[in-house]
């Protein structure tokens, strides 16, 4: 069978034999060096000042949020533009925390928001947290002039897009900040892992406070000192002296070593991913049965899973039934028209048609594009493509 997940790890093996050393030998496993050593390395890859590592991507959206509220860069009660097309927990937390989402329909052509889908929202939006969907991305850097013109918070969900470039930037640095999953078959796997970077200093320091139950003992000495003076509490009441809401979301060393093996592999899984995926849309190009892309704008593209959408239902029920006759596990693309789901629909009344996102989730699904397929494996997928 041709997995989503290939492997539990880039290089498996020899992960393996470290990852069993550092257990044999290592005396601490609760938050400590590996995490600071991932997190430095893991901020300096992304191109970003600051990354919070935590214990996986879907609290990193939960831990964002929260840290936005607290700094005061969001308001509870806000209204917030989501990308429709996303997983559940980038929206939850808006709910969970008393934010107002607004569904935003994506495009066919690049199955993410875009400056028109997102234009018929924007005076509703104060801010706008957008899911960079599959490791694609429509014209992100004038949604980015948009939000700065008009005054709206941009943040970025990247967990899909590790490693995507559009104008030589990565994506996830185009927002305030962004998240990114280091869950099993991602980009980069922690088995289970999350990060949230950013380069505004205040927010970091806001979100250190808040992985951890809102005490200050994991930020730098300058910061403590203020806080503790501006609580007038000395150093051993500060111990257990809280600051702010918070949440106890903080990773393992065991998850950071795992971390730290990987990332030095970044270069290399980002790659062939982006390779796989230019054989992959070769290989779709003139198959009228799907709808094709159109991320010319994007300097690369690596993702995870590689999306298809057929034009209709019956194409999509046939190409479905053929994958899985040659034994190629697929999925739905990601959660579909997320406000059609279950949850959403118990709490929230939405009514707006979005006739892409739901064509997509009606018509889609994905594979796995994993960095270390075969070339049996690869010839297979690309003569599915073709038709």
């Amino acid at each position: 069978m041709i997995k989503l997940i290939k492997s539990s790890f880039y290089r498996e093996a020899e992960t393996k034999r470290a990852l069993a050393d550092f257990v044999l030998n290592q005396d601490v496993f609760s938050m400590s060096e590996q995490c600071r050593t991932f997190e430095k390395a893991f901020a300096e890859k992304q191109e970003r000042a600051y990354a919070v590592f935590v214990v996986n991507g879907s609290v990193a959206n939960l831990l964002l949020i929260q840290a936005l509220l607290n700094q005061g860069g969001i308001r509870r009660g806000a209204r917030v533009g989501f990308s429709a097309l996303t997983w559940p927990t980038n929206v939850m937390p808006l709910m969970q925390l008393g934010l107002e989402p607004v569904a935003i329909d994506c495009e066919l052509d690049t199955l993410n928001v875009s400056p028109r889908t997102f234009e018929a929202h924007i005076s509703r939006c104060e801010a706008l947290f957008l899911t960079n969907v599959v490791g694609f991305c429509d014209d992100l850097p004038e949604l980015k002039r948009m939000c700065e013109e008009r005054g709206v918070l941009l943040i970025e969900d990247n967990c899909e897009a590790l490693g995507s470039r559009v104008n030589r930037t990565l994506l996830g640095n185009f927002g305030v900040a962004s998240t990114f999953s280091f869950f099993v078959g991602h980009h980069l796997s922690t088995i289970e892992g999350g990060m949230v970077c950013t380069d505004d200093k205040e927010l970091y320091e806001h979100l250190v406070i808040s992985r951890a139950h809102g005490w200050d003992r994991n930020l730098p000495t300058a910061a403590q000192r203020r806080l503790r003076t501006e609580a007038e509490v000395d150093d051993f009441y500060a111990r257990y002296t809280f600051h702010d809401l918070a949440f106890n979301f903080r990773p393992t060393e065991i998850n950071a070593f795992i971390g730290n093996q990987q990332i030095r592999h970044w270069d290399e899984i980002v790659d062939r991913r982006a390779a796989n995926f230019n054989r992959f849309c070769a290989a779709m190009t003139g198959n009228e049965d799907f709808h094709q892309y159109d991320l010319a704008h994007m300097d690369s593209v690596s993702n995870f899973a590689m999306p298809v959408v057929c034009r209709t239902p019956e194409l999509a029920e046939k190409y479905r039934a053929e994958f899985e006759a040659a034994d190629v596990e697929i999925r739905p693309v990601i959660a579909g028209d997320v406000p059609q789901q279950p949850f959403y629909r118990k709490y929230i009344q939405d009514t707006t048609e979005r006739p892409n996102a739901r064509r997509v989730h009606a018509n889609g699904f994905y594979f796995g594009n994993n960095p270390d397929m075969t070339e049996e494996e690869l010839a297979t997928l690309c003569d599915l493509l073709g038709g």
